[in-house]
């Protein structure tokens, strides 16, 4: 069994939801990503998007775009952040998943990648623009090589599409709160508990929401009826206002991490 699926199986048992917060490798700089990830593994993160940073991010905000420039700037490239997952994996088993567009991993060679990134302990891959369709490319590079291909839904995802990513994903199915780029907002979308039960019908694997959540009150709702809470923005920025501010992001973002974590795992309980 994968890290991923033990994680979810473990926390299914405990009734709790998966909180799953989002970095991007490189931003400010690798070291300082290293010490990131070591601080919300350990402030109660379930699992880790570890984003891969590219010149063009189409689906981002400009919260995560400003935090890819700023990656790239500081000289971060896919091996680079290879090496960061492999460091990582000295202290700790927490499940992190590579994501970003399919550019830096075509340019790589998905075999190569693949074998790399598995080697270094990558658990998965979420690739906005790689469509379910295209599955045939990523699929025979990244199963045998124990590294879940996770694809993403919609509200506006047809039935025809949602049987189609419940045949091609694995470890689970990365359920996006609306339409439009990433960024935190102010309320949740009235129709997201519809959504994932509809989604339910046709997928089995767990459903984690992402897209738009920002503080523990809405981890809190989410959690409720979804298997994982995602948060991006919210935790991205926080870096940049700690480095601005001169105070350490590590800390700021641990802080905010546990307070999410927290609401999370026991929004079912009570």
């Amino acid at each position: 069994m994968s890290r991923i699926a033990e994680t979810f199986t473990k926390l299914k048992e405990e009734d709790s939801a998966a909180f799953m917060p989002y970095l991007v490798a490189g931003d400010p700089d690798l070291a300082t990503t290293l010490e990131l990830l070591k601080g919300v593994s350990a402030a109660g993160a379930d699992l880790i998007e570890l984003g891969v940073p590219f010149s063009d991010p189409m689906a981002d905000g400009p919260t995560n775009q400003l935090a890819a420039e700023r990656a790239l700037k500081s000289g971060t490239t896919m091996p680079k952040i290879l090496d960061l997952v492999k460091e990582f994996r000295k202290t700790s088993q927490t499940p992190i998943m590579l994501m970003g567009y399919y550019n830096p991993f075509f340019h790589y060679g998905l075999d190569k990648f693949c074998k790399d990134a598995a080697e270094a302990g990558v658990d998965g891959l979420i690739i906005p623009d790689l469509q379910p369709d295209d599955a045939g490319e990523l699929k025979p590079h990244a199963i045998p090589n124990g590294i879940d291909p996770v694809y993403l839904i919609a509200p506006t995802s047809t039935p025809e599409r949602l049987a189609l990513v419940a045949k091609e994903s694995r470890g689970f199915v990365y359920a996006v709160s609306l339409t439009g780029v990433t960024g935190a907002r102010s309320k949740l979308p009235p129709e997201l508990n519809d959504f994932i039960d509809t989604a339910r019908i046709s997928i089995d694997l767990p459903l984690c929401v992402g897209f738009g959540i920002g503080d523990p009150t809405m981890a809190r709702e989410v959690a409720k009826f979804a298997d994982g809470v995602i948060v991006g923005s919210a935790v991205v920025k926080r870096i940049a206002q700690a480095a601005e501010e001169g105070k350490s992001p590590v800390e700021s973002v641990s802080v905010f991490v546990r307070e999410m974590a927290d609401a999370t795992h026991n929004a079912r309980k009570g």
